[in-house]
């Protein structure tokens, strides 16, 4: 298992191929020249030492040495070993909508994204705890099972859209029972659900459902994004708004937050709500939550002893651009006897 720790210098890459161009473009250019002056036959035998084929071995050698530089300044790092390391945490569930009616752009950018950064940032100042992801609308989607690797769960998070649950409409009560499934009632760990919603459930079986988890020992915190006010659901074709969603009589739907139904899912686990449209309120309501939730150890297998690899790609990379140093443009004496690369005319 391998980890690039600075993985911005890859941009750096982009050297490579226009230097290719220009080296390409300086061949041609100097073949050019060289018709000009004269004729191409006369004009080798003039210059019997000079190799056809060493400026572009020098070219090569160029080009590898400053990729293998660039790679060392990534620093890739190799894990030499798994281990199992016991860690204290609980295991949170995000539940994030993604009905049609989170694209509402009533919150900056819209009501999905705020409430894709908000579960990113909420996983930001988490310890070890262990997270899960679910998507929902008309019915619910496993995203992410429960796991402790962070940087998968923040990836799975930014692939969210509507498209991702077939069903539409908004049934809280799916997300609720699916969270359910991601306990076991063996494990001891204690589990929190926060649900990330505009609140517009279309159906009438949230409380119950939070009911039953309760049972389950779930405790539920919701997120309520979106205002009260509320806004038009646009329709975009290549980010560029062409209409808005309209109902049965042709009106342009405006849907609006629904905190009560949020609020009565909380209560009903003795969790609370808080205002998603504030990220900072959000952060601290969770983290004071955290606090005062009791932590369980639990067993976790990962990869570790990660070693740093830059010295090796470095080592290569000026191998290779010192080598280029002696190389020179002139045809070597033993590799013309054996006229690999066809100079001998």
């Amino acid at each position: 298992m391998y980890e690039l720790e600075e993985k911005g210098y890859f941009y750096l890459l982009l050297v490579i191929p226009i230097m290719t161009v220009v080296f390409l473009y300086l061949l041609y250019w100097k073949r050019k020249k060289q018709r000009e002056f004269g004729d191409l036959t006369l004009i080798e035998k003039l210059s019997p030492e000079k190799s056809t084929f060493k400026p572009i071995l020098k070219f090569i050698l160029i080009s590898v040495g400053l990729v293998c530089l660039i790679i060392g300044l990534v620093n890739p790092r190799m894990g030499t070993k798994l281990e199992t390391v016991k860690r204290e945490g609980i295991d949170i569930v995000f539940a994030v909508d993604v009905s049609k009616s989170m694209l509402a752009e009533d919150v900056a950018p819209n009501r999905l994204e705020k409430s894709k950064q908000l579960v990113s940032q909420i996983i930001n100042q988490l310890g070890s705890d262990r997270i899960g992801v679910i998507a929902y609308s008309g019915s619910a989607f496993p995203v992410l099972p429960i796991t402790s690797d962070y940087s998968v769960a923040k990836m799975f998070l930014q692939t969210m859209n509507p498209g991702i649950v077939s069903s539409q409409g908004t049934s809280i009560d799916e997300a609720i029972n699916l969270a359910s499934t991601f306990i076991d009632k063996k494990d001891k760990t204690n589990k929190l659900l926060i649900i990330i919603s505009d609140g517009e459930d279309h159906s009438d079986n949230a409380e119950n459902a939070a009911e039953e988890a309760k049972k389950l020992g779930l405790k539920i915190i919701t997120i309520g994004v979106g205002t009260e006010k509320g806004g038009p659901i646009p329709l975009k074709r290549n980010g560029v708004v062409e209409s808005f969603q309209r109902d049965q009589n042709n009106d342009v739907v405006v849907t609006k937050r629904n905190s009560e139904v949020l609020k009565v899912i909380a209560k009903s686990t003795k969790g609370g709500y808080v205002d998603g449209n504030s990220t900072k309120e959000v952060l601290a309501y969770v983290k004071n939550a955290l606090d005062n939730i009791e932590k369980t150890e639990f067993e976790s297998t990962q990869m570790a002893d990660f070693k740093s690899q830059f010295q090796w790609f470095l080592a290569f990379g000026f191998f290779f651009l010192f080598l280029d140093i002696f190389l020179l443009e002139r045809k070597t004496n033993w590799v013309r006897k054996m006229n690999l690369f066809n100079e001998k005319k």
